[in-house]
């Protein structure tokens, strides 16, 4: 069964980088959210990576803000293929 709405991750890196681009993707209305899965955290240890994730519907209006960010080097659709 496939999921209408379901997260991709897009990004990773630095809280500060990771917060930085998740505003960018809200003030244009695209919905993120940030997940850090690591056990660093848990422990009350600096989390080195944080990933955002947004809806997969809202990737190809997110695509062009993403590139924006990272310095535009890559395509995206190649980079993180939301459709495997």
């Amino acid at each position: 069964m496939k999921v209408e709405n379901e997260l991709i991750r897009i990004y990773t890196g630095n809280e500060i980088s990771v917060i930085s681009l998740k505003d960018k993707l809200e003030a244009t209305g695209i919905s993120a959210t940030i997940q850090n899965d690591s056990i660093d955290s848990f422990l009350g240890g600096v989390p080195i990576a944080i990933d955002l994730y947004i809806q997969k519907s809202d990737f190809n209006n997110a695509e062009p803000i993403i590139s924006e960010f990272i310095g535009g080097k890559y395509h995206l659709t190649k980079l993180f293929n939301p459709d495997n």
